[in-house]
């Protein structure tokens, strides 16, 4: 027969371990009573309470303990973090045109503070710098858009002359006897010209490229709106951000943002000039040797001259590509051209430009244009040299002190 102290004995012990966790789930469900306040006396009914508490009893508060907390707030949290997320995604377009107005107004804030040193109103000289930037636009506008438009009209009259000569070609003419080649086409072309799909797949295309071209206008009257705005209201922005810092703090905020802001703005007006004397030179180096459209191409490598490591080769590429179908020679001519002047830029232009603006060493200039365009596209190729020098700028002034008093 068992023993009734064997069987006793662990559900009297069994009993104790539960009282004690629920002693300790009470002690955690309850507020910590303030040391400088007396313990607050256990209520009881009809003192204090309504006749509901006399009821029903007091609220306890949740079991924070509990699978059903824990899960709920839990889920909530995640579904917090992926409404974020999409909201950012969502919000990447608006983003990046904000970006970019920041970034043109940080550029063109050094010219302004100029004007406003020699006595001019501030107001007066935003007025007159973006006046100015307008009118470097308008005229970029005036040497590409004719010259697209003319170029696409005469290309579009050459399509059916260009179509004709390669069907008088002898390899494609042996081609056709072999094979009956240009009846297939034909057939295959009224085929895809009575399919109700292909046509709306052309005219969705076609819809889709006018919409691109809505939208990049619109893109670009946004930042220019915008940027006129924070070169407008630059001090009162800078000063607002710095309220938000705690005071002891500030001063040595401001001075770091001022400094990286300095680069930033010196990095991106040193580009500009570098990207517009390519430019220049080039538009005369074509002149001279006679390559066509020298208007749209010198406008074309200035564009990609604001691009960093890249851009000038691959603008370089372009004209050589184009001067060597209209003359073999002239190519020539343009490779040693470009060859030279880019030493000439590497080795005399460019340090003597950037002088004053950042400092990035070659391998973090690598990744970080690497980084940036694989993040934000050509975008983030054109802002990854500048926000690599602001990170340097915290690295040397913030993080290594930090760690050497450690």
């Amino acid at each position: 027969m068992v023993r009734l102290s064997t069987v006793w004995g662990p559900v009297s012990r069994w009993g104790e371990y539960r009282r004690r966790q629920r002693a300790a789930l009470d002690r955690s469900n309850h507020l910590p009573q303030r040391p400088d306040r007396p313990p607050a006396p256990d209520p009881t009914p009809g003192e204090g309470m309504d006749d509901t508490a006399g009821r029903f009893g007091l609220a306890q508060p949740l079991n924070r303990h509990s699978p059903f907390y824990l899960g709920f707030f839990g889920a909530t949290g995640a579904m917090l973090a992926v409404g974020l997320w999409r909201t950012l995604g969502v919000l990447a377009p608006t983003l990046s045109i904000l970006l970019v107005a920041f970034f043109l107004a940080l550029a063109l804030d050094p010219v302004v503070e100029r004007l406003v040193a020699g006595g001019i109103r501030r107001s007066a000289a935003v007025s007159l710098v973006f006046f100015l930037l307008l009118v470097a636009l308008g005229i970029l506008g005036w040497l590409v858009v004719p010259t697209a438009v003319a170029q696409g009209t005469a290309l579009a009259q050459q399509v059916p002359q260009y179509a004709t000569d390669l069907l008088e070609t002898r390899w494609v003419r042996d081609l056709d006897r072999s094979y009956d080649v240009v009846d297939r086409l034909q057939a295959e072309l009224t085929t895809k010209l009575q399919d109700q799909r292909f046509l709306e797949g052309v005219l969705g295309g076609l819809l889709g490229a006018g919409r691109a071209v809505v939208s990049g206008t619109f893109q670009t009257v946004t930042v220019l709106v915008l940027t006129l705005y924070l070169l407008a209201s630059l001090p009162r922005v800078k000063q607002a951000t710095y309220a938000l810092v705690p005071a002891s703090r500030r001063p040595r905020v401001v001075s770091l943002s001022e400094e990286i802001m300095r680069r930033v703005g010196s990095y991106a007006g040193g580009q500009v000039a570098i990207a517009t004397l390519n430019a220049f030179l080039s538009w005369v180096m074509m002149r001279v040797v006679g390559v066509p459209y020298a208007a749209a191409l010198s406008v074309l490598v200035g564009l990609l001259g604001l691009i960093p490591m890249v851009g000038a080769t691959l603008g370089a590429a372009i004209v050589t590509l184009v001067a060597f179908f209209d003359e073999p020679r002239s190519a020539l001519v343009v490779v040693i051209y470009y060859v030279v002047y880019q030493q000439l830029e590497n080795y005399v232009v460019a340090p003597r430009v950037m002088q004053r603006t950042v400092s990035v060493p070659g391998v973090v200039t690598v990744v970080a244009v690497l980084a940036g365009g694989a993040l934000l596209g050509v975008l983030g190729a054109l802002l990854a040299i500048p926000v690599a020098a602001g990170m340097l700028l915290l690295y040397e002034e913030v993080v290594v002190p930090r760690q050497r008093n450690a």
